[in-house]
């Protein structure tokens, strides 16, 4: 047998070892960014996104404010604590379990996921508190993922559950909780089907920070904030309407709809306006109208015709 001998390569087509380490490790950093990123949340990782419809041409809120500013009560309720107190949180390794009334229950690591194909989302988020933002998230719809698990036709909704973990998550512990865990929500089946409604992996062109929800997370724009449900580790399909978290801790003060609605107020306060987070300058705030349904109202008031949208809280 003929000894092998390598292919002659021109020098003019040998990478140089400059270019070739430089490459090398970004890509190295780039990796371990993502490593640093499910470690301890301090990094992120580059993400690559198509434009999705649905767009805003409304001004970003500031990156700084979007992830300093949050509400996550898992890591404390003040609004600075989930970006101070999350770095010991680990989203990697992580799988969301689909099941219930499906044909195809699935539990999909958050790897398959990534490889859906990924659209740059910019949504109006509207918090019950009466604040604002304008993000630019970056994920896919819901129904990527509940196409492939076969809903059966008695399904009417979805509930969803996020993780526990009281030694990553410092809100989880002692012994007077704020809330009660897990933190559940739940959608209509239709709605969560909307082509508004997404899975968001990262925000600003990267993969999401810990006290933004990662790795995973729900967003619903025409709803107040608390709706879409943070690091999500369970999806079910279901005949009744599912429990949820801030409705069984108040319901007088937060329905299972909860659509944004400037004619609802909260029982302590007024809705018809909210501040915009980082508009006139860094935290600086200015009212301005809040729009029926986040001003999503022409792609999802037909949902609710014939529903009684003050009753229907």
């Amino acid at each position: 047998m003929p000894a092998y001998r390598p292919p002659h390569i021109p020098a003019c087509e040998i990478t140089p070892r400059a270019i070739f380490m430089s490459r090398r490790q970004f890509m190295g950093t780039a990796a371990a960014s993502f490593v640093l990123a499910g470690a301890g949340g301090a990094l992120a990782a580059p993400l690559t996104a198509s434009p999705g419809p649905f767009a805003t041409d409304e001004t970003l809120t500031p990156k700084e404010a979007v992830t300093t500013y949050n509400n996550f009560y898992e890591f404390g309720t003040g609004k600075s604590d989930p970006s101070q107190n999350s770095q010991h949180f680990k989203p990697l390794p992580w799988s969301v379990k689909v099941d219930g009334m499906v044909g195809k229950p699935k539990e999909f690591g958050i790897e398959e996921l990534m490889k859906l194909a990924l659209e740059e989302r910019t949504y109006r988020m509207r918090c019950v508190e009466g604040w604002s933002m304008v993000i630019p998230w970056i994920g896919f719809p819901l129904s990527a993922i509940l196409d492939q698990v076969d809903p059966l036709g008695s399904a009417k909704y979805v509930s969803f559950e996020t993780v526990v973990r009281p030694g990553e998550m410092s809100g989880q512990t002692g012994l007077f909780q704020p809330l009660e865990w897990p933190y559940i929500e739940g959608l209509r089946l239709d709605e969560a089907r909307h082509p508004l409604t997404i899975l968001a992996v990262g925000l600003y062109g990267e993969t999401l920070l810990n006290q933004n929800g990662a790795p995973i997370r729900l967003v619903v724009p025409w709803k107040y904030g608390f709706k879409s449900i943070k690091s999500i580790v369970k999806i079910s399909l279901v005949e009744e309407e599912p429990q949820t978290t801030w409705k069984n801790s108040n319901a007088r003060e937060y329905g299972f709809y909860s659509n944004v609605n400037p004619a609802v107020d909260h029982p302590r306060w007024s809705q018809a306006t909210e501040q915009r987070i980082g508009e006139g300058g860094f935290f600086k705030v200015a009212n301005r109208p809040t729009l029926p349904f986040n001003g999503y109202g022409e792609q999802v008031a037909g949902l609710y015709e014939g529903m009684d949208l003050k009753a229907n809280y």
